[in-house]
Formats: structure tokens, sequence, C-alpha cells
């Protein structure tokens, strides 16, 4: 989409809209980005509330900042403002309901009560699933109502502040967002690389370094878990299941360990034999793997989705039930792993029309 704004506009439009449009540079300066668009919400929430003399406008900043402050991404925006709303909601409505009995029955004891059992019932819910619901009720209580002394229109701007800050938060979570599907896409090519990097180091004798591939797989155990955390938020974002997203992360873990294995049934430096079996039998397929992972690393990186194109066929399947017994293993581990990385690559080009974006 991107490509298409840039290609259709003028040439010194695209000079200058390229740094701000290009995902991978807004995913390298995520964080400044994202400094400039907290400002730039606070600025116009101050310049709105005060603009128009909105009473207690400070809590348009402040909801601004709790539901866009820690969170860059587009699509945990969208979440948590849905969320946050959903707790405004019900918790200006109880606030509300215990200002009203307070005006009326002008009874502290039985406001502070009232205000005790609703904040429980929203401890209740908060452990577990719509947990961040439950307490956000819990502190719009309070915000709206005090400890019951507050009036009622004193309730009715705090909510509408609230949601005012609501509004400007979702209002500039569209300006420039920063969806999480580019740090997925860029997690997952920066995995892939350093899958590459492993493999060659473990069919290359001079590139074998067993503390280098170690070091190697903490780092690709630590990559896993960032793209796990992103997941709901890019199945959200480019809508996609998430049983999708856990078929490319339950592939990815497969290779990484199959990776492993293999590094420990190569064969030894001293087998010279052993060695010039895999150099004359395994080399084309080696090649294969590697110009496949860095076809999906370049392909997720740039877009190109002409990289997700199969890389020929794969040259083991002949040989496989003729290889000598102290062989065969290390060739069926190459076999198997040539097949999930091939599998892995059919996955993303399955869904390349969605995370291409």
């Amino acid at each position: 989409m991107t490509s298409t704004l840039l290609s259709r506009a003028h040439p010194w439009l695209r000079r200058v809209l390229r740094p701000v449009l290009d995902p991978a540079r807004r995913y390298r300066h995520a964080k400044v980005i994202h400094a400039a668009r907290v400002a730039l919400g606070l600025l116009t929430s101050i310049a709105l509330t005060t603009g128009i003399h909105l009473p207690h406008g400070e809590w348009a900043s402040i909801t601004l900042l709790v539901v866009i402050g820690g969170l860059q991404h587009h699509g945990n925006i969208r979440k948590k403002a849905a969320e946050r709303a959903l707790g405004t909601l019900i918790g200006a409505g109880a606030g509300l309901v215990i200002i009203l009995q307070q005006s009326y029955f002008h009874a502290p004891l039985l406001s502070y009560a009232l205000i005790v059992i609703a904040c429980a019932i929203c401890a209740y819910h908060a452990i577990g699933k719509g947990g961040y619901v439950a307490l956000l009720s819990a502190i719009t209580i309070f915000i709206v109502a005090g400890h019951g002394e507050n009036a009622i229109a004193d309730g009715l701007w705090r909510a509408a502040d609230v949601l005012i800050g609501i509004a400007i938060a979702l209002l500039f979570s569209f300006a420039l967002p920063l969806h999480a599907t580019y740090t997925w896409r860029y997690k997952l090519a920066e995995a892939l690389r350093s899958c590459a990097r492993m493999h060659t180091a473990i069919v290359n004798d001079a590139g074998f370094d067993r503390a280098v591939l170690q070091q190697a797989m903490v780092l690709q155990g630590s990559l896993l878990v960032q793209l796990r955390s992103l997941m709901p938020s890019v199945a959200k974002e480019i809508n996609v299941s998430m049983d999708q997203l856990e078929a490319i992360q339950h592939a990815m873990r497969v290779c990484i360990s199959l990776l492993e294995v293999l590094a420990a049934t190569r064969p030894r430096v001293d087998d010279e034999q052993a060695k010039a079996f895999v150099r004359d039998h395994l080399a084309e397929e080696n090649r294969r793997i590697s110009a496949m992972l860095i076809g999906m690393a370049r392909a997720l990186t740039h877009g190109v989705v002409a990289r997700l194109a199969p890389r020929g066929t794969c040259s083991l399947a002949r040989i496989a039930g003729t290889v000598a017994p102290q062989w065969a293993g290390y060739v069926s581990l190459t076999l198997r792993l040539s097949g999930e990385f091939d599998d892995l690559r059919q996955r993303l080009a399955a869904i390349a029309d969605r995370w291409n974006i």
C-alpha cells in the first residue's frame, strides 16, 4: 500500500514522504515516532480542554497517557481503548449512582460501603479474562464519585473528559501507525537470518563454533518470546487468525530445534570420508536451504513476495534410502529441516497479502 502511494506521488513529494511512510524506517525509529505522537496528543488534549474551558480537563490528558502512553502498536491501542471505554462507562455509571444516593440520602457511610462493595466486585473480576476492564471500572468510580462527595455535574464532566482522552488517543494512533506487524515481520526476518548463519556454520567446518552456536540458540529463544507477545496485535491488525500465526511460530520453533540436533549429529571433524560425502551429496541441498532462508528474510523485510517462490525441489529424496547407515541420521535430519523450512515458506506465502502492508 505504501509503495503504491509513493509511486503515484510527485517525485519531490516521494522524497519528502518516504522517510515517514517507509515501514523499515518507522520500525527503526519507532521510539522517536511514539514519543512525538504522545507529545502531540497531549498538546491537543491540553489545547482542547483549556480552549473550551472544560472542567477537570486534566483527566482527558491522564486518560490519553493511560491508553496510548505505554502502547506503541496500533492493534494494542485499539484493544486498550475499547477496554478503557467499556471500563469507563461501567465505572462512570456506578460512580453516578453513588453520587445520586449521597445527594438523596446524605449518608456518607452508605456511600463508603457502596464504593467498597463495587470495588470488591471489580477486584474479583480483575483476576482473569477481562481484568483490565474491571480494574479501570474501579478506578473510574473514584474519578467520577471520589468518596461519594462529588457533585453530579463534576462526575459527568470527569466521565466526559475520560471519553475525550480516549478519542484523542485513538485519533493519534492512526497518525503514522506503528503496526505490530512491522515488528513481527522484522523480528521473524532476524530469526531466519540467524537460522541461515547457524546452518552455514553447521555444514561448514571452518565456521563451526559450539560456543557461538549456543549463543545463537539463546538469541533465537529470545526472538521467539518477542514474536509470541506480538501475535495478538498482529492478528487484529491484518485480520489473520491466531491459528495461522501459531502455525508459523511452531514451524519456526521446530526448525530451530532441528538445527540444534543437526549440529550434534554432524560428521566429526577428523572423519574425512563423511565430510566428503556431505560435500558431494548434500552441498546442493544446503545451498537450497540457505537460499530459502535468505529469501524468506528478504521478503519479510522488503515486502518482495516473489522471494517466497519455491527454491527448486529437494535433492535428497532420491538418495535418502541408499545412504550408508552411519550417515543416514544426518541426511534424514537435513531432509526434515528442508521440509520444515519449506512448510514455513508456504505458510508465509499464504498470508503474504495480509502482512505485506
